[in-house]
């Protein structure tokens, strides 16, 4: 077996067409779930973009461990277990800009890896926020781009040279696009279809609660969207084009396809543009804000294929530290004692499997006052503790150290939201809320973040 692990960032499911969107146009993705199993309630562990990479390499919670940094010695990653004990060949092919970058050593393990440089939106030190002056960077970016230009693009184009030259061998490859991420600029005629007459302009998420920035509108809100949408496409037909040669190489016979992203993005839902919440005003500005994690964040999409097993649906609660050790068990090699994922091969050949009792969305867990990367390699102060989110068959509960700032929303009646319930269901939120008390010891999360957290203050 081989396994193909295609990683497209900020993808929101409800803005993929296998999962209800009648507008958004992903016919290859969709044809891809069509051929798979499609798992109808993932959800992110770690967030948001690195922290998920450390769970996708470790198959931990690494929210319980460490921040946005290089992963600590000692963590053995799923390339160097595939590479020495299964014999792979290792490959990734990414242009998320910091698997490597200041010392990140997320490439172990792999026997080839191959970044693709991002020219226009980063420059010293990491990614390059609103208020940061390496914005001006966005000047030098194509007015009209073509598709040469982007990056979902070139990384797949180069994903399918390795295939060209490895296609033979025993094989794992990893490709990871940072599109759809921020600034959204695929070519035009991508997003035309969801903004007729679209200009190219480029609206930047400010990361913040729309309705409180003077001079935006929710016409503004709405291009943004459209233009994201128009990247989720771009990324859609540059896996058309990596599946259509898996066909002619006859690899659909001999290997898996994995397809999913590591959190969702905020377009007004819960009146946030962006995925957290900067604060906006005096000493604090700029610092992290309180920052919920909903479905639009929290909820992913998961598409697995295995050759020779029957496509289906299913709708048992998991989670992102679930794929390492899959890949694993696609590879028929044993699952390590230390990984605390599950995997999901049972449950692709037989969705009537249970999932999970309840998962965990997270930053990685901080006080106020500390300091933590949650977006880049830039050291910000947090206002307030970091939240969590916890998830059962039924509920979401929002977990805020704050007294009075927990949510619960019973998400089967209230998939959207909208009406927070926890002065009429106390009962359910200390159940919820127990998981997470318990999820910080199993998981030896340091007592100083574990205290803040041990109560629920309604």
């Amino acid at each position: 077996m081989n396994v193909i692990w295609i990683v497209s960032d900020t993808v929101r499911r409800k803005d993929v067409g296998v999962y209800g969107n009648k507008k958004i146009r992903t016919p290859n993705i969709d044809a891809l779930s069509a051929k798979s199993v499609r798992f109808d309630r993932h959800y992110g562990a770690s967030f948001p973009t690195m922290p998920t990479r450390a769970d996708f390499m470790t198959g931990k919670w690494t929210l319980s461990f460490m921040q946005w940094t290089p992963i600590p010695p000692g963590h053995v990653l799923l390339a160097e277990l595939l590479r020495d004990k299964a014999d792979v060949n290792t490959s990734a092919v990414v242009d998320t800009p910091f698997f490597i970058r200041d010392g990140m050593n997320y490439d172990r393990g792999f026997t080839t890896f191959i970044e693709i440089p991002d020219h226009y939106f980063v420059a010293k030190g990491g990614y390059n926020p609103p208020h940061s002056p390496y914005r001006k960077l966005l000047e030098r970016r194509p007015q009209h781009p073509l598709d040469s230009d982007c990056f979902a693009p070139k990384t797949f184009t180069k994903a399918m040279e390795w295939l060209t030259l490895n296609y033979q061998e025993h094989f794992f490859l990893y490709i990871d696009t940072w599109d759809p991420h921020e600034p959204w600029n695929a070519p035009h005629y991508y997003t035309e279809p969801y903004w007729p007459g679209y200009d190219g302009e480029v609206i930047m998420p400010f990361y913040q609660h729309w309705r409180e920035m003077p001079g935006f509108t929710e016409e503004q809100l709405k291009k943004a969207h459209a233009a994201y949408c128009g990247e989720i496409s771009m990324v859609d037909a540059w896996i058309g084009y990596l599946l259509r040669q898996v066909e002619y190489m006859g690899l659909m016979e001999n290997t898996a396809i994995i397809f999913t992203t590591d959190h969702g993005f905020y377009f007004g839902e819960h009146g946030i543009f962006g995925k957290m919440v900067f604060a906006r005003e005096g000493e604090d500005k700029g610092a992290w804000a309180r920052s919920p994690l909903y479905e639009e964040a929290c909820a992913i999409p998961l598409t697995i294929y295995v050759p020779g097993v029957a496509p289906g649906v299913y709708s048992g609660l998991t989670s992102a530290v679930d794929l390492m050790p899959t890949i694993l068990d696609l590879f028929d090699q044993e699952i390590p004692s230390y990984v605390e994922g599950k995997s999901l091969l049972q449950a692709v050949k037989d969705p009537s499997k249970p999932g999970r009792d309840y998962v965990i969305t997270s930053c990685p867990l901080i006080n106020a006052g500390d300091t933590d990367q949650l977006v880049d390699h830039i050291l910000r102060k947090c206002v307030v503790p970091s939240m969590a989110t916890v998830t059962n068959e039924e509920w979401s509960l929002l977990h805020d150290c704050e007294p009075g700032g927990s949510e619960l929303y019973n998400l089967k009646a209230d998939p959207d939201q909208q009406n927070n319930v926890i002065g009429e269901h106390p009962d359910i939120a200390r159940e919820l809320h127990k998981y997470l008390v318990d999820f910080m010891r199993e998981t030896n999360v340091p007592q100083r973040l574990q205290e803040p957290r041990l109560e629920l203050n309604i």
